[in-house]
């Protein structure tokens, strides 16, 4: 129902802003442009908006993953696409605040008509499970016995992973060392293969990775515990009164006019 909800107003929204009034909406395929690759949260978020967006507004809509640079490629083809409804993105925070800041980008947060927020995820970190590291104390303190050789993945510079640990490594006055690839789903097969030792993904992303896998969660950037991992500690509750996450939500180019 929620999502029904969501989509209702989202094509509401599109349909007097983007559209001219006597057009039916939608009338052809709408496109979702993931900025990141396939399998990780956002990528997950855009195919399950898409099939109750194809139920309610009897329209195909397809998924398209646009990845590389953070997220920037893909948000900056939406950005610049024509505004007339048809093609959408999924808009994470805290990439499409940062990334405008930290580099000259085809995007900023006025390039989007904002339709609807989706999800909120509290961020996570996580170990391979074969490794002796069981929590985030455990983390922080191999991190300050070897400075700068502990390796954590995200999804790139600028993305909800990447903010969280330098937020980590500042309140813990440590130093790993930043791998930035494709998406969190990368970041996963990275993490179980040994690649890295550390990676960043949000709660939800976490939850799924860790199924039936050499996965260990160590804590969620969270206020409260949340429902969905009532037995998973807060970073608060391993002194460190760190919160941080993404939103993702649906997007369209900003309406002219």
């Amino acid at each position: 129902m929620r999502l029904r909800r969501l989509w209702c107003t989202a094509a509401a929204l599109l349909a007097s802003v983007a559209l001219p009034a006597q057009a039916a909406f939608p009338d052809r395929p709408i496109t979702i442009v993931v900025p990141f690759s396939a399998g990780g949260g956002t990528d997950l978020t855009a195919r399950l908006l898409a099939r109750s967006m194809e139920k309610h507004g009897g329209q195909s809509v397809v998924v398209v993953n646009r990845v590389g640079a953070g997220g920037e490629i893909g948000m900056a083809a939406v950005a610049n696409a024509p505004a007339d409804g048809y093609t959408l993105s999924i808009i994470n925070t805290p990439n499409t605040l940062t990334i405008p800041i930290e580099r000259a980008a085809k995007f900023n947060l006025a390039s989007f008509d904002l339709l609807a927020n989706v999800v909120d995820d509290p961020a996570t970190l996580s170990v391979n499970a074969s490794t002796g590291i069981r929590s985030v104390q455990d983390l922080v303190a191999a991190a300050k016995k070897s400075p700068d050789t502990l390796t954590y993945g995200t999804a790139g510079i600028g993305s909800a992973g990447h903010i969280s640990m330098l937020m980590l490594e500042k309140a813990a006055g440590i130093k790993l060392r930043h791998v930035p690839f494709k998406g969190t789903s990368d970041v996963a097969t990275a993490l179980l293969g040994n690649h890295i030792d550390v990676a960043t993904a949000n709660l939800g992303e976490a939850l799924a990775f860790s199924k039936g896998k050499d996965w260990r969660i160590l804590g969620q950037m969270a206020p409260r515990r949340s429902p969905m991992a009532r037995d998973l500690p807060t970073f608060a509750e391993a002194g460190f009164a760190l919160e941080s996450g993404s939103l993702r939500g649906l997007g369209a180019p900003r309406a002219m006019g």
